[in-house]
């Protein structure tokens, strides 16, 4: 929780740096879409939708005429967007599990790029919300909505016919129809057209392999078709559906687990790296230190959080996950980090908020982050995942001690800021400084106990700089009182580190000379 100061966010108005956009597609990813690009996306004109219910009766009339009449293809889907008025109702969409995009999916895209904006809509208001849901979808009261399409989508199974009708092929028919053959590749109508590949991310001081992105969300689309998974621990993923054109395929950073790595320019949970066209058989994707800085980082992190849940599942962990809808906001050009936990109901006290943020102050309500991650300097995989975990073990503490802890916690912080110069954490002698003491002694002795396992580096040591202790933690862990003991001590009497060592010994008895040496080593 590096640095609270409520100050820092005013440093979310500054543009994040990004380098080159370079990274590696192997395998079946032939296509000239010009890889990644950030900025808002350009769309050209709007194209016929070849999944209209209109336009599949008339494909399915002209390759069928003799059962036309006796099968009639009613609508199946409904595309539509939806216009939240904020974070609360966006929040309502995300939940009901259906892939949401920023734009419309029936017009030409001249440009890819991370977000769009529709310029209709207020620059400081979410914009409209495509989706495709079932035809008997229930909409949520209170949520604008406009219905722009009845469609048809086949249900098909690769390699198979339902009702002796090639459905592939009525797709492919309707494509041509409707002025999009160009879409349509060789063989596609009679070829597998099941999207399937590895998502990768190289991280050198670990393996001279790349290693899976874990857990992360895949989703592709050809007009109102989507079909999205989650990649397996080793970065695999395939999709359930067959397409008879090429998707436009998106990495969307919300984890299998629940957290969520935002936010492009504009108000969304989770943050999108947009991959363009690629083969109907799928895409690879390696990234590595050399690729577009979102993109990397982004992996990086979701790499780090797929790791620390998963410790944290483990029957022997005994470590609280952090939230399951945690929000993490990653700045390329802050140095530090902080677990603000907004989102999840953190606060400071509104005339403060005011007093340091003045007109940038409603930024805390509207956007709500929970973890604010700084990687400035942070330029290979093992120094971005430690960063990252530093503020995951916060999130558990959060979830352990809760609201009134954390915002005196972070109080703390601010105010000793403030008055030691800008300082951080403080010298370690203002009021309330045990909060900063107990939680930073835990954060930085989980980001080197997670660090030490994953790079099998038994010297490495963060946090050891300061005022407080770290070592304390890690000397009793290498002694037998591991992270399991140490968190379950971490309750919201625990303010400071003399009761620390109290509770200690008093729930650990047969430890105590080894707490006892501990804290003496380290006073």
């Amino acid at each position: 929780m590096k640095n609270h100061s409520i100050l820092f966010l005013l440093l979310l108005l500054l543009p994040s740096c990004s380098d080159s956009l370079n990274f590696e597609r192997r395998g079946n990813a032939g296509s000239d879409d010009g890889g990644l690009s950030h900025g808002m996306i350009v769309l050209g004109e709007q194209l016929e939708d070849p999944y209209s219910v209109e336009n599949m009766t008339k494909a399915f009339e002209k390759l069928y005429p003799t059962k036309a009449g006796r099968i009639p293809l009613p609508s199946t889907n409904l595309y539509v967007r939806f216009l939240p008025r904020d974070d609360e109702q966006m929040k309502i969409l995300e939940s009901m599990g259906m892939p949401l995009l920023d734009h419309p999916v029936d017009f030409e895209i001249l440009k890819e790029g991370d977000y769009y904006h529709d310029p209709a809509i207020d620059e400081e208001a979410i914009t409209w919300q495509y989706a495709v849901v079932d035809k008997d979808f229930e909409f949520p009261e209170g949520i604008s909505y406009e219905i722009l399409d009845n469609c048809y989508i086949p249900t098909d199974t690769p390699g198979t016919k339902a009702d002796g009708i090639d459905w592939k092929a009525v797709e492919a028919e309707s494509f041509r129809l409707t002025g999009n053959a160009g879409m349509l590749k060789s063989g596609a109508a009679s070829g597998s057209g099941v999207p399937k590949g590895r998502i990768t991310v190289l991280d050198e001081l670990y393996s001279p392999e790349p290693v899976g992105v874990s857990g992360v969300r895949v989703s592709c689309n050809v007009f109102v078709k989507f079909d999205e998974c989650y990649t397996d621990a080793d970065g695999y993923y395939e999709m359930s559906r067959t397409f008879t054109s090429e998707p436009r395929y998106r990495l969307v950073f919300k984890n299998e687990n629940g957290f969520a790595i935002g936010m492009n320019l504009i108000i969304v949970q989770a943050s999108v790296s947009t991959m363009g066209k690629c083969s109907v058989d799928g895409v690879d994707l390696e990234v590595s230190r050399n690729s577009d800085r979102s993109l990397f980082t982004r992996c990086v992190v979701n790499n780090a959080g797929y790791d620390y849940y998963g410790m944290c599942k483990a029957s022997d962990s005994g470590v609280t996950a952090p939230p399951a809808n945690l929000r993490i906001w990653i700045f390329q050009n802050l140095s530090m980090s902080a677990a603000v936990m907004f989102q999840q109901g953190a606060a400071i006290d509104r005339t403060i908020i005011g007093k340091f943020l003045g007109e940038y102050a409603f930024l805390v309500k509207m956007l709500l982050p929970d973890v604010l991650l700084g990687l400035r300097g942070k330029d290979d995989y093992s120094s971005v995942y430690a960063e990252a975990m530093h503020e995951f073990a916060c999130a558990s503490h959060y979830v352990k001690v809760t609201d009134e802890y954390w915002n005196k916690l972070m109080l703390y912080v601010l105010k000793s800021f403030i008055t030691s110069g800008f300082v951080q954490y403080g010298s370690g002698t203002e009021a309330d400084h045990g909060y900063c003491e107990v939680a930073q002694m835990w954060a930085y002795y989980m980001q080197t106990k997670m660090y030490r396992a994953r790079y099998s580096d038994s010297s490495a040591l963060f946090g050891t700089n300061f005022w407080f202790r770290p070592q304390i933690f890690i000397y009793m862990d290498e002694r037998g009182i591991d992270e399991h003991k140490i968190f379950s001590v971490l309750t919201t009497d625990i303010k400071d580190v003399g009761i620390l060592q109290d509770k200690l010994m008093y729930m650990y008895p047969e430890c105590k000379d080894i707490i006892t040496q501990a804290f003496m080593r380290y006073k």
